[in-house]
């Protein structure tokens, strides 16, 4: 299951950001094995972000946790879409936009724990 929380500077109409939510939908698409159905997607708006001391510019710091892809297959194409759909919508240029992969080696959901090395 990938996570996905963005924190942005700017501020975000619900329209932008159930189009934000789809389209990292669909760029989560290119990790393989990962999709829309396994995504949990989060966004806070208008957060306290600098970047070399200027508040001024429009920026997103994205957190990207992936359980089970310790190769990174498809991570330089996740990166590359989810840059793209952050400055088509909102408009923060792509060098602004900063995305922390964390490579999850265990993980629970409903209670259940499920450690990737069990499935090796």
């Amino acid at each position: 299951m990938p996570f996905i929380l963005a924190h942005v500077n700017v501020p975000v109409s619900r329209e932008q950001e159930t189009e934000i939510k789809t389209r990292m939908g669909q760029a989560i698409e290119l990790v393989p094995g990962k999709n829309e159905n396994t995504l949990l997607f989060g966004i806070g708006e208008i957060e306290h972000l600098y970047l070399r001391g200027d508040g001024s510019q429009k920026m997103a710091y994205i957190e990207a946790s992936i359980f089970g892809n310790e190769d990174h297959e498809g991570f330089d194409a996740f990166a590359a879409a989810a840059a793209d759909i952050f400055r088509q919508v909102l408009g923060i240029p792509t060098e602004n936009v900063y995305i922390r992969f964390d490579d999850i080696r265990a993980w629970s959901v409903g209670g259940s724990f499920i450690d990737r090395n069990r499935y090796r």
